[in-house]
């Protein structure tokens, strides 16, 4: 007590100055941290390898303190980190490396500086936080991304065929030369090659095959986590959008309630326009294509699908592309597929527009693709039915 019988006053901010902020530059498997306090002053750096004796080794640096701290979104290098740090009861955010970059552009760049930097940047507030999804999410991520990897890979394998082909003059005269019909040309013309060629070209056809079974493999498990999932069901019911669009939207964007709007979404997604504004003259310019690039190209996807058999998609689309052409017109179509897709997923209500008969078809269709994990789950690997 004081001397005036007053209770001495507890400074709030004194008890904030003992909180440690923490800027950790991520690498594959090095770390570097920078330890500050409220003030600036470097308590601590540290270098440490990305593995969990590595997160240990922070944690022992801290000593015990409230810290706080912020890691760059830089692939998947940084979720080990991120959920050891969480776990240990660090707040601990995810930073947007290229809003970071646009505050903290230095021409002196090197890991200890990249730390110091992040650490300043969270002492004052001005980090621009990522959304980390919960690991369901992340998992549903990992499954559609997985589906992806593997069609890039087919289509590199297809091309590398395409060019052997183009080297013998040869083409194939029906529609899908990877089809049943095409496969068998393919295997067909083997003769027509040096003994060189047909070594190499045997082996990419069984790559295709390869690719084909582990594509097929994956689509049913895709369409089995969808037939769980209550939003991917509803969103089928927008045109142009089947199972596989649902979980990839699903999934990519995660929560959709914290876009405070529909405008909100199309933003982040990076199919807003650009604006330029000159005293009383603004212009539109093209779209920023910032964002999540997997989410605009399915919406560009399911636009371009919704377009071929939804009358009201088609006319407008017709009407823009009369003005702006194709381009601009398949975008306009997507955003406009975003905004309902947004109320959709807050309200838990379907698509409006939408005939009994076009829900049925589409989910009888998922409800088929989905028994079919079941049976291949059956099936053990040497191929015997239990």
């Amino acid at each position: 007590m004081r001397a005036d019988g007053c209770l001495p006053r507890r400074d709030n901010a004194q008890e904030v100055t003992t909180i440690w902020y923490i800027g950790i530059d991520v690498h594959k498997k090095m770390c570097n941290a920078c330890i500050k306090d409220l003030e600036g002053n470097i308590q601590k750096e540290l270098e440490f390898p990305n593995k969990s004796t590595g997160t240990d080794k922070l944690l022992e640096a801290i000593e015990g303190r409230e810290a706080k701290a912020v890691i760059e979104s830089t692939g998947n290098m940084w979720l080990r980190l991120y959920l050891g740090l969480e776990e240990a009861g660090v707040n601990v955010v995810l930073a947007n490396p290229e809003k970071t970059k646009a505050i903290a552009e230095a021409k002196l760049k090197n890991d200890k500086v990249d730390a110091r930097t992040l650490a300043d940047l969270l002492r004052a507030k001005l980090i621009a936080h990522c959304y980390v999804p919960p690991e369901s999410v992340r998992e549903l991520r990992s499954l559609v991304r997985h589906r992806i990897t593997i069609t890039r890979d087919m289509t590199r394998v297809k091309n590398r065929i395409h060019a052997i082909l183009d080297k013998y003059e040869l083409e194939f005269s029906g529609t899908d030369m990877f089809g049943k019909a095409g496969m068998m040309w393919l295997r067909g013309i083997t003769s027509k090659l040096t003994e060189l060629d047909q070594f190499i070209f045997d082996a990419e056809l069984r790559h295709v095959e390869t690719l084909k079974s582990l594509i097929k493999e994956v689509e049913t498990r895709i369409a089995k986590e969808s037939a769980e999932s209550e939003d991917v069901k509803l969103l089928m019911g927008i045109p142009g959008v089947n199972y596989y669009t649902a979980l990839l939207l699903t999934s990519e964007i995660g929560d959709f309630s914290r876009f405070s709007s529909a405008n909100k979404l199309v933003s982040w997604l990076g199919l807003a326009p650009r604006v330029h504004q000159s005293v009383n003259t603004i212009y539109n310019g093209r779209i920023t294509k910032e964002g999540a690039p997997r989410v605009r190209w399915a919406l560009v996807q399911a636009a371009r699908s919704a377009v071929r058999w939804d009358d009201h998609y088609r006319t407008k689309y017709q009407k823009i592309k009369e003005r702006r052409g194709d381009g601009k017109a398949i975008v306009a179509i997507a955003r406009e597929i975003t905004v309902p897709m947004y109320h959709m997923i807050n309200r838990k209500e379907g698509y409006r527009f939408s005939t009994d008969s076009f829900k049925t078809e589409k989910l009888k269709k998922l409800e088929g693709e989905s028994k079919k994990w079941a049976k291949m789950m059956e099936v053990p690997a040497g191929g015997m039915t239990a």
